[in-house]
């Protein structure tokens, strides 16, 4: 959030790159040279097959790239893991790009006749599928490819025969408070039994394609994959599922919410608005904000607007009262942290726990009903090497999660935890993650926070504003201002994605656990919505309805938690807009 509109910072990384030499030398991609006369093998948004330019043979890729498609054609492989591979591929046109998605790219400005682009990546740790990607640039017009290769050794039973294939993606079945029913498909040659692993633990074995999985917690989320075995060895997992059991605490907020952030410690443009005047429509109120007494410090304060700079402000027991007021209807007031101000960078267990204790000071005071994490600029980033989201060792990232785990067991299964990160800190983790090097080390540094929190968290609110194009679940960059941003970056949340090169998967949240948010106005911040787009964004989401196309990868949500704006401020000096047209809007919605 910003005290004021902010300019738009477009996401644009790219790295080439250097691995060591594969191990095998054999390409894996089927119908590399397009001398199939097709595009069998490949999939491709705006691609055809020509027989002139070619580099050899008969036949080249021809990405028809254009002012709203970049002309991707992909083709995904089986992998083992750790393991290095050699991509080239000839080109020829503007600003081509190969890479690997979540990997490495390596692109020309110009070619004017065929070029090689080249370079190398290493598989991480659990991943067994690589998906190889050509693109050109938007407006760049038609360009060409030819003898495409991605060499090393390949995946699944080839790469250790006798060794059955993976079983299918495992679905669940029947959950209950404490355990989740999983089916799969068979997997292919001779299967002595089947593994379901969470994570890298064995959770059960068994010999049918059928397991329950017992002795969780309530409300709890799991994310399992299935492999085979016989006496040769073990296969490739299965694609992922997640699933959660049954128990969740009902938070106390309306099955659609609306959210807004309140300038309780500043005025800014848009003025200040006493607590008592927020409308009853608003159903979380973020007080906006508490900020550190240092960057490091993790000592947080929360001071009221000074009379020189609202000369309206109320008393503090004025405020106080209007406190209870709000939460007597059943709304929810918060204390906001961080903000374009407020950089918070825990690097000590020290700062940790003054963080807590100061935190827990200001709702002891205010009486509140929990916390939102609203952490920008360099709050949070990830050191070299940090890779695993689920496991991470950045002494800023470890601190926050113990600190948020802390308050959350101090104030029990009411408190309300929410958290506004921008879209760099979240989905841009899908082409890039910041501890993996290679560009900046903030990239989907709010993926481990979220993970670890997933259980307690109420409600995630992606800023969708101040943001570049960001490539979603269909491998096309998406833009603020539309419908289709919403769509396309709330279905990245739900759906859950690969993080960036490390070969894991992000599991998604519960829908009732995810909102997106939005400027009020156009002064509020760049990516302002207008509300029929707004709306048909959310229609999509809740009904599978006005999707423009996109194919939802997480299915519809009837329980999508609702809408976030920045500010409440904003929305007044602007005629109550955003309230006016969405508070009836989401009450309307099943």
């Amino acid at each position: 959030m910003k005290r004021a509109a902010l300019l738009s910072a477009a996401v644009l990384v790219a790295g080439l790159a250097v691995g060591t030499t594969p191990a095998a030398a054999a390409n894996l991609l089927a119908n590399p040279g397009f001398e199939a006369g097709s595009l069998s093998g490949w999939s491709c948004s705006a691609g055809s097959v020509v027989n002139s330019p070619v580099r050899s043979g008969s036949f080249a890729l021809a990405g028809a790239a254009s002012s709203s498609d970049n002309a991707r054609c992909t083709q995904t492989v089986s992998v083992l893991p750790n393991t290095s591979y050699a991509v080239s591929a000839w080109v020829r046109g503007n600003f081509v790009h190969l890479g690997i998605t979540g990997g490495p790219v390596s692109w020309t400005p110009s070619a004017t006749s065929y070029t090689q682009l080249s370079l190398t990546f290493t598989s991480g740790a659990a991943q067994t599928s690589a998906q190889l990607y050509l693109h050109g640039w938007f407006g760049q017009g038609t360009y060409h490819a030819d003898d495409v290769s991605l060499d090393g050794p390949g995946g699944g039973p080839p790469g250790n025969p006798g060794a059955p294939g993976a079983p299918g993606t495992p679905t669940a079945g029947t959950v209950t408070n404490t355990s989740i029913g999983l089916s799969w498909g068979a997997a292919t040659g001779t299967v002595s039994g089947y593994r379901v692993y969470e994570g890298n633990t064995v959770r059960a074995t068994v010999t049918a394609t059928s397991a329950t999985v017992g002795g969780l917690a309530a409300c709890s989320t799991h994310t399992f994959a299935v492999a085979a075995f016989n006496a040769t060895g073990e296969s490739p997992r299965s694609a992922e599922t997640t699933a959660t059991t049954t128990g969740c605490v009902n938070p106390g907020l309306p099955r659609h919410a609306l959210i807004g952030y309140l300038h309780a410690s500043f005025a800014n443009g848009s003025g200040y608005l006493r607590m008592a005047d927020v409308p009853p429509a608003w159903d979380i109120v973020n007080l906006a904000f508490g900020e550190p007494t240092s960057v490091t410090s993790g000592d947080i304060r929360f001071n009221r607007c000074p009379v020189a700079e609202c000369p309206n402000v109320e008393s503090d027991a004025e405020f106080l009262a209007a406190i209870r007021a709000k939460q007597a209807q059943g709304k929810k007031v918060l204390i906001s942290i961080g903000g374009q101000n407020g950089q918070v960078q825990l690097t000590s267990t020290a700062a940790r726990d003054r963080f807590v204790s100061s935190v827990a000071a200001i709702i002891d005071r205010w009486g509140l009903n929990g916390l939102d994490i609203d952490f920008e600029g360099h709050s949070l980033f990830l050191n070299a090497g940090d890779t695993d989201f689920r496991n991470p060792t950045t002494p800023v990232i470890v601190n926050l999660i113990s600190a948020l785990r802390t308050l959350k067991a101090r104030y029990g299964s009411a408190f309300v935890l929410t958290m506004a990160p921008e879209t760099f800190f979240v989905q841009v983790g899908y082409q890039f993650y910041g501890g993996a090097g290679g560009g900046d080390n903030r990239t989907g540094s709010y993926l481990p926070v979220i993970h670890a929190l997933r259980n307690d968290l109420t409600v995630l609110h992606v800023q969708d504003y101040n943001s570049g194009p960001v490539m979603g679940l269909d491998n096309q960059f998406h833009f603020m201002g539309g419908a289709d941003f919403h769509i396309a970056m709330t279905d990245m949340v739900k759906a859950g994605f690969t993080v960036a090169s490390t070969g894991l998967r992000f599991p998604g949240l519960r829908e009732d656990q995810i909102a997106f948010g939005l400027p009020a106005a156009t002064s509020a911040g760049n990516g302002h919505t207008a509300p029929a787009a707004v709306q048909s964004a959310v229609n999509c989401l809740v009904r599978g309805q006005s999707c423009g196309g996109y194919t939802l990868r997480g299915g519809v949500s009837p329980g999508f938690r609702g809408l976030m704006t920045w500010s409440i401020n904003w929305d007044r000096f602007f005629g109550f807009e955003f309230q006016n047209s969405h508070e009836p809007f989401l009450n309307g919605l099943p």
